[in-house]
């Protein structure tokens, strides 16, 4: 099936093209975010295409030693984002989410737009003119399927134009892809959303212990094509003593506090059955429901 789009409530466009599920939003000028709006559709039904052609080599571990191999726009921001990680097992799968948003937000630096966010699965790239801001929501629990529509079980993050950060992503064992960790979710704020795609897949998979309760399978099993391999991926999580969710929160947290000492991310949010970790916090702005 071809790329399908639609129009949703609040002004909000859906792009969907196989696995890439894009909720765009866009406020400034109608006739210049129109424009925007069909430039972004048109780039949108070549990106699949181009992944697939390259998908043998994005789901092989990155060597940080090599150069880019990669041909496509998105297959290369895929790879940059996954490089500085390259120290642990990652491939540029890790970052394809937050890549296809940034590739299509970039349609909507423009004159005339004042805000965009382009929202693919959770991971959201953005775009703000000076003066602006944008207010998130983020669900820290998202094996809660009410957590959504819950305002007092949600996050609500404020970026400023003035801040650098432009990308959101969240990674955990409950979300659309495998993690190795047992966080309910990490969300990482980052200067693109494929960097942030990427360090919130390291952190997550960060947050973890050995424990005989939680229950893992190799990532083949699950599914046959999956980049991981035999690697072993967290399929379920029961409650766990608290000294074992400090233990796992701890090695996230000093994850994240190497990833902001090194400028690879802005800020992060750890969350792990009912406990939460903050890391870079001067960078978010948390507002009540």
């Amino acid at each position: 099936m071809g790329p399908v789009c639609g129009r949703l409530d609040q002004g909000r466009i859906h792009f969907q093209h196989g696995p890439i599920d894009l909720v765009i939003f866009a406020l400034g000028e109608s006739a210049v975010i129109e424009e925007a709006h069909a430039k972004a559709w048109a780039r949108f039904g070549q990106i699949l295409p181009e992944l697939v052609a390259e998908l043998p080599d994005l789901r092989q571990a990155i060597d940080p030693r090599v150069q880019c191999g990669m041909v496509g726009p998105v297959a290369r921001r895929m790879w940059s984002a996954c490089r500085p990680f390259a120290r642990d097992f990652i491939t540029p799968m890790a970052a394809v989410a937050g890549s296809v948003s940034d590739e299509i937000v970039d349609f909507y630096r423009t004159a005339g737009v004042r805000r965009a966010a382009i929202n693919n699965g959770g991971d959201i790239a953005l775009h703000l003119e000076a003066g602006e801001r944008m207010r998130i929501a983020v669900v820290p629990d998202i094996s809660d399927p009410h957590a959504a529509h819950d305002p007092g079980k949600r996050l609500h993050l404020n970026i400023d134009a003035a801040n650098p950060v432009r990308g959101v992503a969240t990674s955990g064992w409950p979300g659309r892809s495998f993690s190795l960790g047992i966080a309910d979710s990490v969300t990482i704020l980052a200067l693109t959303a494929a960097q942030a795609d990427a360090a919130a897949t390291a952190v997550a998979n960060a947050v973890n212990v050995d424990h005989p309760l939680v229950v893992r399978r190799p990532a083949r099993e699950l599914q046959p094509d999956s980049d991981l391999g035999d690697r072993l991926v967290t399929v379920a999580v029961p409650a766990l003593p608290e000294t074992v969710v400090h233990d796992a929160l701890d090695a996230g947290e000093a994850k994240a506090r190497e990833l902001l000492d090194a400028n690879l991310i802005a800020a992060a949010v750890l969350v792990c059955q009912g406990r939460v970790r903050m890391v870079g916090r001067s960078a978010f702005i948390l507002q009540p429901p």
